[in-house]
Protein backbone atom coordinates (compact mmCIF):
# COMPACT_ATOMS: atom_id res chain seq x y z
CA UNK A 1 0.00 0.00 0.00
CA UNK A 2 1.17 3.45 -0.87
CA UNK A 3 1.55 6.17 1.75
CA UNK A 4 -1.07 8.84 2.10
CA UNK A 5 0.29 12.14 0.97
CA UNK A 6 -0.62 15.18 3.04
CA UNK A 7 -1.77 18.22 1.09
CA UNK A 8 -0.14 21.31 2.52
CA UNK A 9 -2.46 24.16 3.55
CA UNK A 10 -1.73 27.40 1.66
CA UNK A 11 0.30 29.77 3.77
CA UNK A 12 -2.42 32.42 3.40
CA UNK A 13 -4.93 30.28 5.37
CA UNK A 14 -2.57 29.02 8.08
CA UNK A 15 -3.14 32.13 10.24
CA UNK A 16 -6.64 32.34 11.71
CA UNK A 17 -6.07 35.98 12.60
CA UNK A 18 -5.17 36.84 9.03
CA UNK A 19 -8.23 35.00 7.70
CA UNK A 20 -10.49 36.83 10.13
CA UNK A 21 -8.96 40.21 9.23
CA UNK A 22 -9.41 39.65 5.51
CA UNK A 23 -13.00 38.52 5.97
CA UNK A 24 -13.77 41.58 8.10
CA UNK A 25 -12.18 43.87 5.53
CA UNK A 26 -14.18 42.30 2.70
CA UNK A 27 -17.48 42.57 4.57
CA UNK A 28 -16.75 46.19 5.58
CA UNK A 29 -16.01 47.19 2.00
CA UNK A 30 -19.17 45.45 0.81
CA UNK A 31 -21.29 47.20 3.45
CA UNK A 32 -19.74 50.58 2.64
CA UNK A 33 -20.42 50.09 -1.07
CA UNK A 34 -24.04 49.16 -0.36
CA UNK A 35 -24.51 52.26 1.76
CA UNK A 36 -22.97 54.55 -0.85
CA UNK A 37 -25.34 53.47 -3.62
CA UNK A 38 -28.52 53.24 -1.57
CA UNK A 39 -28.35 55.82 1.20
CA UNK A 40 -30.26 58.58 -0.60
CA UNK A 41 -33.12 56.41 -1.75
CA UNK A 42 -33.28 54.35 1.44
CA UNK A 43 -32.94 57.19 3.92
CA UNK A 44 -35.04 59.91 2.37
CA UNK A 45 -37.70 58.05 0.48
CA UNK A 46 -37.87 54.41 1.54
CA UNK A 47 -39.89 52.71 -1.20
CA UNK A 48 -41.77 55.86 -2.14
CA UNK A 49 -39.58 56.92 -5.06
CA UNK A 50 -39.21 54.13 -7.59
CA UNK A 51 -37.47 56.09 -10.34
CA UNK A 52 -35.29 58.88 -8.94
CA UNK A 53 -33.16 60.92 -11.29
CA UNK A 54 -29.79 59.20 -10.98
CA UNK A 55 -27.54 61.40 -13.12
CA UNK A 56 -26.21 64.74 -11.78
CA UNK A 57 -28.41 67.68 -12.72
CA UNK A 58 -25.46 69.93 -13.52
CA UNK A 59 -21.70 69.60 -13.40
CA UNK A 60 -20.12 72.69 -11.86
CA UNK A 61 -16.60 73.75 -12.81
CA UNK A 62 -14.08 73.26 -9.95
CA UNK A 63 -13.44 77.02 -9.81
CA UNK A 64 -17.03 77.72 -8.69
CA UNK A 65 -16.84 75.61 -5.54
CA UNK A 66 -20.59 75.35 -4.98
CA UNK A 67 -20.29 72.78 -2.17
CA UNK A 68 -18.05 74.74 0.19
CA UNK A 69 -18.78 75.11 3.90
CA UNK A 70 -21.83 72.93 4.64
CA UNK A 71 -23.12 73.43 8.16
CA UNK A 72 -23.07 70.09 10.02
CA UNK A 73 -26.17 68.66 11.67
CA UNK A 74 -26.39 66.30 14.63
CA UNK A 75 -29.39 64.42 13.25
CA UNK A 76 -29.05 61.21 11.28
CA UNK A 77 -30.18 61.44 7.66
CA UNK A 78 -31.69 57.95 8.00
CA UNK A 79 -33.74 58.71 11.09
CA UNK A 80 -36.62 60.41 9.32
CA UNK A 81 -38.86 62.63 11.48
CA UNK A 82 -41.39 62.97 8.65
CA UNK A 83 -43.25 60.34 6.63
CA UNK A 84 -43.46 60.59 2.84
CA UNK A 85 -46.09 58.66 0.90
CA UNK A 86 -45.53 56.80 -2.36
CA UNK A 87 -44.14 59.13 -5.03
CA UNK A 88 -46.61 58.12 -7.75
CA UNK A 89 -49.55 58.52 -5.39
CA UNK A 90 -48.34 62.00 -4.41
CA UNK A 91 -47.74 62.99 -8.03
CA UNK A 92 -51.24 62.00 -9.12
CA UNK A 93 -52.82 63.63 -6.06
CA UNK A 94 -51.15 66.99 -6.68
CA UNK A 95 -51.99 66.84 -10.39
CA UNK A 96 -55.63 66.18 -9.50
CA UNK A 97 -55.73 69.05 -6.98
CA UNK A 98 -54.08 71.49 -9.37
CA UNK A 99 -56.46 70.55 -12.18
CA UNK A 100 -59.65 70.79 -10.14
CA UNK A 101 -58.74 73.60 -7.77
CA UNK A 102 -60.74 76.81 -7.80
CA UNK A 103 -59.37 78.65 -4.75
CA UNK A 104 -57.10 80.87 -6.82
CA UNK A 105 -60.02 82.26 -8.85
CA UNK A 106 -61.41 83.81 -5.64
CA UNK A 107 -58.15 85.43 -4.63
CA UNK A 108 -57.38 88.86 -3.28
CA UNK A 109 -57.67 92.12 -5.18
CA UNK A 110 -54.59 94.31 -5.03
CA UNK A 111 -54.08 98.07 -4.97
CA UNK A 112 -52.81 99.22 -8.36
CA UNK A 113 -50.99 102.37 -9.36
CA UNK A 114 -50.40 103.77 -12.81
CA UNK A 115 -46.94 104.79 -13.96
CA UNK A 116 -43.49 103.86 -12.70
CA UNK A 117 -42.90 106.71 -10.26
CA UNK A 118 -42.08 106.22 -6.59
CA UNK A 119 -41.16 103.02 -4.81
CA UNK A 120 -42.05 99.38 -5.19
CA UNK A 121 -44.35 99.57 -2.15
CA UNK A 122 -46.31 102.46 -0.69
CA UNK A 123 -44.69 102.35 2.79
CA UNK A 124 -47.97 103.08 4.57
CA UNK A 125 -48.30 104.37 8.12
CA UNK A 126 -48.86 101.85 10.91
CA UNK A 127 -52.55 102.75 11.18
CA UNK A 128 -53.06 102.36 7.45
CA UNK A 129 -51.21 99.03 7.31
CA UNK A 130 -53.20 97.60 10.17
CA UNK A 131 -56.49 98.68 8.59
CA UNK A 132 -56.00 95.85 6.08
CA UNK A 133 -55.51 93.14 8.72
CA UNK A 134 -59.27 92.49 8.86
CA UNK A 135 -60.19 91.02 5.48
CA UNK A 136 -63.92 90.69 4.75
CA UNK A 137 -63.88 89.72 1.06
CA UNK A 138 -65.93 92.83 0.27
CA UNK A 139 -63.93 94.01 -2.71
CA UNK A 140 -61.38 96.01 -0.73
CA UNK A 141 -58.04 96.10 -2.51
CA UNK A 142 -55.00 95.04 -0.48
CA UNK A 143 -51.62 96.80 -0.87
CA UNK A 144 -49.10 94.18 -1.93
CA UNK A 145 -46.12 95.81 -3.65
CA UNK A 146 -45.79 96.25 -7.41
CA UNK A 147 -46.57 99.97 -7.33
CA UNK A 148 -43.45 100.08 -9.46
CA UNK A 149 -42.82 97.64 -12.29
CA UNK A 150 -40.85 94.57 -11.29
CA UNK A 151 -37.80 94.92 -13.59
CA UNK A 152 -37.62 91.61 -15.45
CA UNK A 153 -37.92 90.81 -19.14
CA UNK A 154 -41.27 90.22 -20.81
CA UNK A 155 -39.89 86.87 -21.97
CA UNK A 156 -39.37 85.75 -18.35
CA UNK A 157 -42.70 87.18 -17.20
CA UNK A 158 -44.65 85.16 -19.79
CA UNK A 159 -42.82 81.99 -18.75
CA UNK A 160 -43.56 82.65 -15.07
CA UNK A 161 -47.26 83.11 -15.74
CA UNK A 162 -47.34 79.74 -17.54
CA UNK A 163 -46.23 77.86 -14.41
CA UNK A 164 -49.56 76.32 -13.44
CA UNK A 165 -48.88 73.75 -10.71
CA UNK A 166 -45.89 74.01 -8.36
CA UNK A 167 -43.04 76.52 -8.35
CA UNK A 168 -39.80 76.41 -6.35
CA UNK A 169 -38.28 79.87 -5.96
CA UNK A 170 -34.96 81.20 -4.72
CA UNK A 171 -32.84 84.34 -5.15
CA UNK A 172 -29.23 85.47 -5.01
CA UNK A 173 -28.46 89.18 -4.82
CA UNK A 174 -25.00 90.67 -4.34
CA UNK A 175 -23.32 87.31 -5.12
CA UNK A 176 -24.10 86.43 -1.51
CA UNK A 177 -24.62 82.68 -2.09
CA UNK A 178 -23.79 79.83 -4.45
CA UNK A 179 -26.37 78.28 -6.72
CA UNK A 180 -26.99 74.62 -5.87
CA UNK A 181 -29.04 71.86 -7.45
CA UNK A 182 -31.78 69.97 -5.57
CA UNK A 183 -31.25 66.26 -4.99
CA UNK A 184 -33.59 63.29 -5.11
CA UNK A 185 -36.03 64.61 -7.70
CA UNK A 186 -38.60 62.12 -8.94
CA UNK A 187 -38.77 60.83 -12.47
CA UNK A 188 -41.69 63.11 -13.47
CA UNK A 189 -41.12 66.03 -11.09
CA UNK A 190 -39.59 68.39 -13.65
CA UNK A 191 -42.76 68.03 -15.75
CA UNK A 192 -44.86 69.52 -12.94
CA UNK A 193 -42.51 71.74 -10.93
CA UNK A 194 -40.90 74.99 -12.14
CA UNK A 195 -37.60 76.11 -10.61
CA UNK A 196 -36.82 79.84 -10.71
CA UNK A 197 -33.74 81.65 -9.40
CA UNK A 198 -33.83 85.47 -9.31
CA UNK A 199 -30.44 87.18 -9.52
CA UNK A 200 -29.04 90.68 -9.91
CA UNK A 201 -26.33 91.92 -12.28
CA UNK A 202 -23.46 91.20 -9.85
CA UNK A 203 -24.49 87.59 -9.37
CA UNK A 204 -25.13 87.11 -13.09
CA UNK A 205 -21.64 88.44 -13.84
CA UNK A 206 -20.17 85.70 -11.62
CA UNK A 207 -22.17 83.05 -13.47
CA UNK A 208 -20.64 84.26 -16.73
CA UNK A 209 -17.19 84.44 -15.17
CA UNK A 210 -17.33 80.79 -14.11
CA UNK A 211 -18.86 79.70 -17.45
CA UNK A 212 -22.06 78.56 -15.78
CA UNK A 213 -24.01 80.52 -18.39
CA UNK A 214 -23.45 81.61 -21.97
CA UNK A 215 -24.36 85.17 -22.95
CA UNK A 216 -25.49 83.85 -26.33
CA UNK A 217 -28.55 82.05 -24.93
CA UNK A 218 -31.82 83.92 -24.47
CA UNK A 219 -33.12 81.52 -21.82
CA UNK A 220 -30.60 81.23 -19.01
CA UNK A 221 -30.66 77.90 -17.19
CA UNK A 222 -28.29 76.26 -14.73
CA UNK A 223 -29.36 72.69 -14.06
CA UNK A 224 -33.03 72.79 -13.05
CA UNK A 225 -32.96 76.51 -12.27
CA UNK A 226 -34.24 79.05 -14.77
CA UNK A 227 -32.24 82.22 -14.11
CA UNK A 228 -34.22 85.48 -14.11
CA UNK A 229 -32.26 88.71 -14.17
CA UNK A 230 -33.66 91.47 -11.94
CA UNK A 231 -32.43 95.03 -12.44
CA UNK A 232 -31.94 95.66 -8.74
CA UNK A 233 -30.89 99.29 -9.31
CA UNK A 234 -34.56 100.00 -10.02
CA UNK A 235 -35.77 98.50 -6.72
CA UNK A 236 -34.31 98.84 -3.21
CA UNK A 237 -30.82 99.91 -2.24
CA UNK A 238 -30.64 96.99 0.18
CA UNK A 239 -30.15 93.66 -1.60
CA UNK A 240 -31.86 91.75 1.23
CA UNK A 241 -35.01 93.80 0.67
CA UNK A 242 -34.90 92.94 -3.03
CA UNK A 243 -34.78 89.27 -2.04
CA UNK A 244 -37.94 89.75 0.03
CA UNK A 245 -39.97 90.38 -3.15
CA UNK A 246 -39.76 86.84 -4.61
CA UNK A 247 -39.75 85.38 -1.08
CA UNK A 248 -43.10 86.81 0.04
CA UNK A 249 -44.75 87.96 -3.17
CA UNK A 250 -44.29 84.68 -5.03
CA UNK A 251 -48.07 84.43 -5.46
CA UNK A 252 -48.01 87.65 -7.49
CA UNK A 253 -44.97 86.72 -9.58
CA UNK A 254 -46.53 83.31 -10.36
CA UNK A 255 -50.27 84.09 -10.37
CA UNK A 256 -51.30 80.72 -11.83
CA UNK A 257 -49.27 78.44 -9.54
CA UNK A 258 -51.25 76.49 -6.97
CA UNK A 259 -48.36 75.79 -4.58
CA UNK A 260 -44.93 77.27 -3.99
CA UNK A 261 -41.77 76.50 -2.06
CA UNK A 262 -39.35 79.26 -1.17
CA UNK A 263 -35.78 78.05 -0.60
CA UNK A 264 -33.05 80.38 0.64
CA UNK A 265 -30.02 80.14 -1.63
CA UNK A 266 -27.98 78.86 1.32
CA UNK A 267 -30.19 75.73 1.36
CA UNK A 268 -30.07 72.68 -0.90
CA UNK A 269 -33.21 70.56 -1.07
CA UNK A 270 -32.57 66.81 -0.76
CA UNK A 271 -36.22 65.67 -0.86
CA UNK A 272 -38.51 65.94 -3.86
CA UNK A 273 -40.64 69.13 -3.58
CA UNK A 274 -43.84 67.23 -4.38
CA UNK A 275 -43.27 64.92 -1.42
CA UNK A 276 -42.54 67.91 0.79
CA UNK A 277 -45.73 69.74 -0.18
CA UNK A 278 -47.88 66.67 0.26
CA UNK A 279 -46.45 65.76 3.65
CA UNK A 280 -46.22 69.25 5.18
CA UNK A 281 -49.08 71.19 3.53
CA UNK A 282 -51.64 68.99 1.77
CA UNK A 283 -52.02 66.14 4.27
CA UNK A 284 -52.31 68.40 7.36
CA UNK A 285 -54.57 70.72 5.28
CA UNK A 286 -52.76 73.99 6.07
CA UNK A 287 -52.12 77.23 4.22
CA UNK A 288 -48.42 77.42 5.00
CA UNK A 289 -45.64 75.27 6.47
CA UNK A 290 -42.48 76.69 8.00
CA UNK A 291 -39.90 75.46 10.49
CA UNK A 292 -39.73 76.57 14.10
CA UNK A 293 -36.59 78.49 15.02
CA UNK A 294 -34.02 76.16 16.63
CA UNK A 295 -33.41 78.46 19.63
CA UNK A 296 -36.01 81.23 20.02
CA UNK A 297 -39.70 81.12 20.84
CA UNK A 298 -40.50 84.79 21.59
CA UNK A 299 -40.29 87.60 19.04
CA UNK A 300 -38.29 89.72 21.49
CA UNK A 301 -35.63 87.02 21.70
CA UNK A 302 -35.14 87.32 17.95
CA UNK A 303 -35.12 91.12 18.21
CA UNK A 304 -32.41 91.01 20.88
CA UNK A 305 -30.34 88.62 18.75
CA UNK A 306 -30.82 90.85 15.70
CA UNK A 307 -29.43 93.80 17.63
CA UNK A 308 -26.69 91.89 19.43
CA UNK A 309 -25.27 90.22 16.33
CA UNK A 310 -25.80 93.33 14.19
CA UNK A 311 -28.08 91.58 11.72
CA UNK A 312 -29.61 94.99 11.14
CA UNK A 313 -27.59 98.17 11.48
CA UNK A 314 -30.23 100.56 12.84
CA UNK A 315 -30.75 99.52 16.46
CA UNK A 316 -32.97 102.52 17.17
CA UNK A 317 -35.27 101.50 14.31
CA UNK A 318 -35.47 97.98 15.77
CA UNK A 319 -36.56 99.49 19.10
CA UNK A 320 -39.25 101.57 17.39
CA UNK A 321 -40.46 98.52 15.47
CA UNK A 322 -40.80 96.43 18.63
CA UNK A 323 -42.50 99.28 20.49
CA UNK A 324 -44.96 99.63 17.62
CA UNK A 325 -45.86 95.95 17.77
CA UNK A 326 -46.21 95.96 21.57
CA UNK A 327 -48.48 99.01 21.44
CA UNK A 328 -50.69 97.30 18.86
CA UNK A 329 -51.18 93.95 20.52
CA UNK A 330 -48.03 91.80 20.24
CA UNK A 331 -47.99 89.32 23.13
CA UNK A 332 -45.20 86.96 24.20
CA UNK A 333 -45.73 83.38 23.13
CA UNK A 334 -47.63 81.21 25.59
CA UNK A 335 -49.74 78.07 25.48
CA UNK A 336 -52.73 80.34 24.79
CA UNK A 337 -51.36 80.72 21.26
CA UNK A 338 -51.77 77.04 20.47
CA UNK A 339 -51.87 75.48 17.92
CA UNK A 340 -48.94 77.78 17.08
CA UNK A 341 -45.95 76.25 18.93
CA UNK A 342 -43.70 79.30 18.54
CA UNK A 343 -43.61 82.97 17.52
CA UNK A 344 -40.27 82.71 15.72
CA UNK A 345 -39.78 80.73 12.48
CA UNK A 346 -36.74 79.71 10.52
CA UNK A 347 -37.87 81.16 7.22
CA UNK A 348 -35.19 79.60 5.03
CA UNK A 349 -37.82 77.22 3.63
CA UNK A 350 -41.49 78.23 3.24
CA UNK A 351 -44.16 76.00 1.70
CA UNK A 352 -47.45 77.62 0.65
CA UNK A 353 -50.84 76.83 -0.73
CA UNK A 354 -51.74 79.87 -2.83
CA UNK A 355 -55.07 80.80 -1.29
CA UNK A 356 -56.65 83.82 0.38
CA UNK A 357 -55.15 83.25 3.84
CA UNK A 358 -51.53 82.64 2.82
CA UNK A 359 -51.61 85.35 0.13
CA UNK A 360 -53.04 87.88 2.62
CA UNK A 361 -50.40 86.96 5.18
CA UNK A 362 -47.62 87.37 2.61
CA UNK A 363 -48.90 90.80 1.54
CA UNK A 364 -49.29 92.05 5.10
CA UNK A 365 -45.87 90.76 6.09
CA UNK A 366 -44.25 92.37 3.05
CA UNK A 367 -45.78 95.72 4.02
CA UNK A 368 -44.19 95.42 7.47
CA UNK A 369 -40.80 94.58 5.97
CA UNK A 370 -40.93 97.62 3.73
CA UNK A 371 -41.94 99.83 6.63
CA UNK A 372 -39.08 98.69 8.88
CA UNK A 373 -36.41 96.26 7.60
CA UNK A 374 -36.09 92.93 5.74
CA UNK A 375 -35.74 90.82 8.93
CA UNK A 376 -38.87 88.75 8.30
CA UNK A 377 -38.85 86.89 11.63
CA UNK A 378 -39.61 90.09 13.57
CA UNK A 379 -43.14 90.88 12.23
CA UNK A 380 -44.05 87.20 11.69
CA UNK A 381 -46.03 86.57 14.89
CA UNK A 382 -47.52 90.08 14.97
CA UNK A 383 -49.05 89.69 11.50
CA UNK A 384 -50.07 86.07 12.07
CA UNK A 385 -51.88 86.83 15.34
CA UNK A 386 -53.54 90.09 14.26
CA UNK A 387 -54.79 89.16 10.79
CA UNK A 388 -58.25 87.79 10.08
CA UNK A 389 -59.10 85.27 8.64
CA UNK A 390 -56.59 83.25 10.59
CA UNK A 391 -54.02 81.29 8.67
CA UNK A 392 -53.72 77.53 9.19
CA UNK A 393 -50.04 77.10 9.86
CA UNK A 394 -47.80 74.05 10.21
CA UNK A 395 -44.71 75.03 12.21
CA UNK A 396 -42.72 71.83 11.95
CA UNK A 397 -39.78 70.72 14.07
CA UNK A 398 -36.17 71.63 13.36
CA UNK A 399 -35.39 67.95 12.83
CA UNK A 400 -37.67 67.97 9.77
CA UNK A 401 -35.94 71.09 8.44
CA UNK A 402 -32.52 69.45 8.77
CA UNK A 403 -33.76 66.23 7.20
CA UNK A 404 -35.14 67.76 4.00
CA UNK A 405 -32.32 70.22 3.21
CA UNK A 406 -28.60 70.84 3.62
CA UNK A 407 -27.57 74.28 4.85
CA UNK A 408 -24.42 76.05 3.67
CA UNK A 409 -22.69 79.17 4.86
CA UNK A 410 -23.14 82.37 2.89
CA UNK A 411 -20.61 83.36 0.26
CA UNK A 412 -19.02 85.96 2.53
CA UNK A 413 -16.35 88.25 1.06
CA UNK A 414 -13.98 90.60 2.84
CA UNK A 415 -15.58 93.96 3.46
CA UNK A 416 -19.13 92.62 3.23
CA UNK A 417 -21.17 91.44 0.26
CA UNK A 418 -20.15 92.51 -3.20
CA UNK A 419 -21.65 95.85 -4.13
CA UNK A 420 -23.26 96.34 -0.73
CA UNK A 421 -22.08 98.99 1.71
CA UNK A 422 -22.99 98.23 5.31
CA UNK A 423 -24.06 101.47 7.04
CA UNK A 424 -22.62 102.49 10.35
CA UNK A 425 -24.61 101.12 13.26
CA UNK A 426 -27.10 103.50 14.85
CA UNK A 427 -27.50 102.87 18.56
CA UNK A 428 -30.56 103.49 20.68
CA UNK A 429 -29.91 105.45 23.85
CA UNK A 430 -30.85 104.25 27.35
CA UNK A 431 -33.01 107.36 27.83
CA UNK A 432 -35.00 106.73 24.67
CA UNK A 433 -35.60 103.16 25.78
CA UNK A 434 -36.79 104.20 29.21
CA UNK A 435 -39.15 106.80 27.76
CA UNK A 436 -40.53 104.72 24.92
CA UNK A 437 -44.19 104.75 24.01
CA UNK A 438 -44.91 101.14 24.89
CA UNK A 439 -46.11 102.00 28.40
CA UNK A 440 -43.94 99.33 29.99
CA UNK A 441 -45.21 96.48 27.83
CA UNK A 442 -41.78 95.91 26.27
CA UNK A 443 -39.45 98.12 28.30
CA UNK A 444 -37.48 95.35 30.01
CA UNK A 445 -36.90 93.55 26.72
CA UNK A 446 -35.96 96.78 24.93
CA UNK A 447 -33.42 97.74 27.58
CA UNK A 448 -31.94 94.26 27.32
CA UNK A 449 -31.81 94.59 23.54
CA UNK A 450 -29.87 97.82 23.84
CA UNK A 451 -27.54 96.53 26.56
CA UNK A 452 -26.65 93.23 24.88
CA UNK A 453 -26.14 94.77 21.44
CA UNK A 454 -23.57 97.18 22.90
CA UNK A 455 -21.45 94.38 24.48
Amino acid sequence: MGKLTKTSTPLLFQSKLLCFSLSYLFLSLLFAFYNSISSTTRCHFGSSLIHPIQSPLFNYPPSYGQHKHPIPTLHSSCDSPVFFKDYWFVLNEIRRIAKNSSWNSKGLRYVQRDGNEGGFGMNYTTKKRMSYFEYRNDGIEIPCGFFKKFPISVYDKIAMESCNEVVVVSAIFGDHDKIRQPKGLGYKTLDHVCFYMFVDEITLKQFYHHNLLSQKNKENRIGVWRIVKVSSDELYENSAMNGVIPKFLVHRLFPNSKYSIWVDAKMQLVVDPLLLLHSLVIEPDVDMAISKHPFYVHTMEEAIATARWKKWWNINALRIQMETYCENGLQPWSTKKHPYPSDVPDSAIILRKHGVASNLFSCLLFNELEAFNPRDQLPFAFVRDQMNPKMKLNMFDVEVFEHVAIEYRHNIKHGGSVGVQIPRTKWASPDSLANGGSGGKCDSYLKEMWGESKD
